[in-house]
């Protein structure tokens, strides 16, 4: 037995008209998957902005002459190993590297790691993004990412 439960939504003919076009780009196959992924996000919002322990990632490119930076990473992810769960790096040309970290914590410690990165110098562009809140068990019924 289903545990999903129906409602209705009012809403503007020219804003659902809008919703349904970038969902459709974006390879939704009905608007309750969109509705539902938006809830998601923006539970996982609610909880970083709690306090709560999330799972987040956090992309970094860099020029890699730049040592100081790059020996600044790899202190970053010892000083905050528990943080760190795992990284993947890219060489994207010769002068760009891409660096992808699997983080988990508080939003506010991972804000902080990434604060220290973003200012520094040889840092390209630094992005922090919640990706789960880790609070509690995974909602039954989750869409497995699309891809």
């Amino acid at each position: 037995m289903s545990d999903l439960v129906r409602f209705g939504v009012a809403m503007e003919r020219a804003l659902l008209a809008e919703f349904d076009r970038r969902i459709t780009a974006q390879g939704y196959e009905n608007r309750s998957e969109a509705l539902r992924d938006l809830v998601r996000a923006d539970l996982t919002r609610a909880a970083w902005d709690e306090g709560a322990e999330v799972a987040a990632t956090m992309t970094v490119v860099y020029a890699p002459e730049v040592r100081e930076l790059v020996l600044r990473i790899s202190e970053l992810e010892a000083q905050h190993a528990g943080a760190v769960l795992s990284s993947l790096l890219v060489r994207l040309d010769e002068g760009r590297l891409l660096q992808v970290m699997a983080l988990k914590g508080r939003g506010a410690e991972l804000s902080a790691l990434a604060g220290q990165l973003a200012g520094a110098k040889g840092a390209l562009s630094c992005a922090l993004t919640p990706a789960a809140a880790l609070s509690g068990a995974a909602p039954e019924g989750a869409r497995r990412p699309r891809g």
